[in-house]
């Protein structure tokens, strides 16, 4: 049996033509104990170089304005982590990976591989939202590969024309854990004002995750034992994004509200379960909300729970986001002082919102496979064709599949 592997090529060549940057993927996994390796190559036509060396860098960087900004010098731009490599004269070959010979099979003569690691400790991909009137590059933490010609690989005192360079973004994603943990639950009691008896509220989760785009059903419970109506119930999910790199910046904005009509009469009792769905979709007005890191012409979704892990200082992952879901049962006054004794009940509960591992990923012998079912590629991307071929997407080569055909589509990135 031939497997088959349909995979995307992205390019960048720099103004000078001398330079193209080449990647088979833009996503990388942070798989907890580590991340996905970034294997590219660069093909080189060295007429022009003159003395000059070709590097690649690996930045993280936190970019917290946008470049029509950029004044007197100032660059509102802080690295949080930074790699070179010299490809030419090429100083350390890496060990080819099957990613390395497609590439270099794709680019010819004069490429030249190159191999970067990301530590663990350094954040995933997140964009701030800009409003309708912004432009540029929006703000946020970004990993971006690029390649250039300069006498040394970071002279301040050199400056690099934008000719001689050639740049790709590429995102650190994370993917819910296989395991999802019990859901939450919250409850409260609270007495009012000229009532003898107080409201009992419950509210509670089957699981502590969820996806983007899954439905979340929230189990309420109330025992109304006051004189008072409960007249509807109010259910709002907050984004809280904390900005730790260069200052305590710490914003909530609401990503989903809305108002259910039940009420609850004295002595009465309710329980039900009430679906939510909080969308970027109903929130792409709102500017400064977290995303998730975006491509140039390619959408996105809120930002994931940034999932923290022990012994990592929160200052070098640039961008928090948590989410919290508030119930709260907005209670009528009643008897002579009317709306003057009216209050509400509020209970919240901790949301984590992640992407699902996508199915048929699985691991063997430490290497990483994806089982996918599809074998043509459309031109925007996407698989747009499904057949009964079994397609085995083979992200590190195993000896055992030695028979592997490769076929791939080149996607030029001049734009991105």
């Amino acid at each position: 049996v031939t497997d088959t592997v349909t995979s995307w090529i992205f390019k960048k060549t720099s103004g000078n033509g001398g330079l193209t940057l080449y990647l088979g993927k833009r996503d990388y996994v942070d798989h907890v104990s580590s991340v996905d390796k970034v294997d590219g190559v660069v093909k080189l036509d060295p007429a022009d170089f003159g003395d000059r060396k070709v590097f690649v860098q690996l930045a993280c960087a936190f970019r917290y304005g946008s470049d029509d900004l950029d004044v007197m010098g100032l660059c509102f731009r802080k690295d949080i982590w930074t790699q070179f490599v010299q490809i030419h004269p090429p100083v350390d070959k890496p060990a080819l990976s099957a990613m390395h010979e497609t590439l270099l099979k794709k680019a010819g003569d004069g490429a030249q591989p190159f191999s970067f690691e990301i530590p663990n400790n350094l954040p995933c991909s997140v964009s701030l939202q800009p409003g309708p009137d912004d432009k540029g590059k929006a703000c946020g933490v970004d990993f971006e590969v690029k390649t250039y010609l300069a006498m040394e690989k970071c002279n301040p005192d050199e400056k690099i024309e934008k000719k001689d360079t050639a740049r790709l973004i590429i995102r650190k994603i994370q993917y819910a854990p296989s395991q999802v943990g019990a859901g939450p639950k919250a409850e409260i009691c609270k007495s009012f004002m000229m009532s003898d008896k107080p409201v009992h509220l419950e509210a509670s989760m089957e699981k502590d995750l969820y996806f983007h785009g899954e439905d979340i059903p929230i189990k309420i419970k109330i025992k109304n034992e006051s004189n008072k109506t409960v007249k509807k119930i109010k259910v709002t999910v907050d984004q809280t994004t904390d900005i730790v790199l260069y200052s305590a910046d710490k914003y909530t904005k609401a990503v989903f509200t809305q108002e259910f009509g039940d009420t609850v009469e004295p002595n009465g009792s309710f329980e039900n379960t009430l679906t939510i769905k909080p969308l970027l979709a109903d929130n792409k007005e709102k500017r400064g909300l977290a995303l998730d890191g975006r491509l140039k012409d390619e959408d996105t979704n809120l930002a994931s729970t940034t999932m923290l892990r022990e012994g990592i200082e929160k200052d070098v992952l640039g961008i928090l986001v948590s989410y919290k879901i508030k119930i709260n049962l907005m209670v009528a006054g009643g008897g002579l002082l009317g709306g003057l004794t009216a209050s509400d009940v509020t209970v919240e509960l901790p949301l984590m919102l992640m992407h699902p591992k996508p199915e048929g990923i699985f691991f063997l012998n430490g290497r990483f496979f994806c089982l996918v079912v599809a074998v043509t590629s459309a031109s925007d991307g996407l698989y747009s064709q499904l057949t009964n071929d079994v397609t085995l997407l083979l992200c590190h080569s195993l000896p055992l599949y030695s028979s592997t055909i490769l076929t791939d589509q080149s996607k030029d990135c001049t734009s991105v």
